[in-house]
């Protein structure tokens, strides 16, 4: 088998990976495509696992990319939240069933993103790829007993960090369903019903974002006052879409998206709210909304 061949048998496993490390859809394509680019110039003849040998490749590349981005994030206004990936309408073909099926919720990528990046390094290639720590340990230069410790404080991170997520996606939707109508509505107390008491708001509006504003709101009544703040002139535009493979919408005014909102959803209530308006995320967006009809 040639290496184009072999390269694109793994390629699915090699952006799964990317994306858990950059949260970044774009970036990941970018991460993948590099690591296509050393392997034509590598001799690999000797190896005997080739999915192994590009996973440690695609992790390299995604390691030098998130210390790299540490620079750039000093510049950044606002929230930053990941780039979400976007399926609409949320009735789907196996092609996106299978895109759900592998998704990661944006709450968990959130946390992720708090991690060093050799942290989140070994909590996704152990903990979600179960890769042994004897492997990981080369590509963040420690020991594998000194890997197993970075996994371990990443872990006690995302476990104290990430909500459990109801996984029903159907009574996701409900609830959802429930929010865009009181927001349409402007309906307060509808609007609380749905809310967490102890419900986190995050906006990522990149460079749209206005010097002052609150990037996190905590609190049903506060986040509901913030939702019907904008509501009015949002709301009638929001349509149903599967961000990360959960229920959430999507804000389109004409023909493209202006807001990506995505929900984690627990014992029936909305915990966070992470709406993603940075233009320069929503690219991709677009063109699901243009593939989809």
């Amino acid at each position: 088998m040639d290496d184009a061949t072999e390269f694109e048998q793994h390629r699915a496993h090699l952006r799964a990976v990317a994306y858990r490390m950059l949260g970044s859809p774009s970036e990941a394509d970018d991460a993948v495509q590099e690591s296509w680019i050393r392997l034509h110039r590598s001799e690999t003849d000797e190896v005997e696992n080739m999915r192994g040998w590009l996973t440690t490749v695609v992790a390299r590349v995604c390691l030098d990319m998130l210390r790299a981005r540490r620079a750039r994030r000093e510049d950044y206004v606002g929230d930053e939240l990941p780039e979400p990936v976007v399926t609409v309408p949320l009735e789907s073909g196996p092609e996106d069933e299978a895109l759900l099926a592998d998704s990661v919720g944006l709450a968990l990528l959130v946390v992720l993103d708090t991690l060093t990046p050799a942290e989140r390094l070994a909590f996704v290639l152990h903990d979600m790829f179960g890769m042994p720590f004897e492997e990981i340990a080369p590509i963040v230069e420690r020991t594998p007993a000194a890997a197993r410790q970075l996994a371990s404080r990443a872990r006690r991170r995302v476990r104290g960090a990430a909500p459990q997520t109801d996984p029903d996606r159907k009574r996701q939707r409900e609830v959802v369903d429930a929010f865009l109508a009181a927001a349409r509505s402007g309906d307060f107390d509808a609007l609380v019903a749905v809310l967490d008491p102890e419900v986190v708001f995050r906006a990522d509006r990149g460079r749209l974002a206005v010097a002052g504003a609150r990037p996190v709101v905590s609190g049903a009544v506060a986040v509901a006052e913030q939702v019907l703040a904008r509501a009015p002139r949002f709301a009638q535009f929001a349509r149903r879409a599967t961000v990360n493979g959960a229920a959430g919408l999507i804000v389109v005014p004409r023909d493209r998206p202006i807001a990506v909102i995505g929900f984690t959803i627990s014992h029936e209530r909305i915990v966070e709210i992470d709406l993603v308006a940075d233009p320069d995320k929503l690219s991709g967006v677009t063109a699901a909304i243009t593939r989809s009809g």
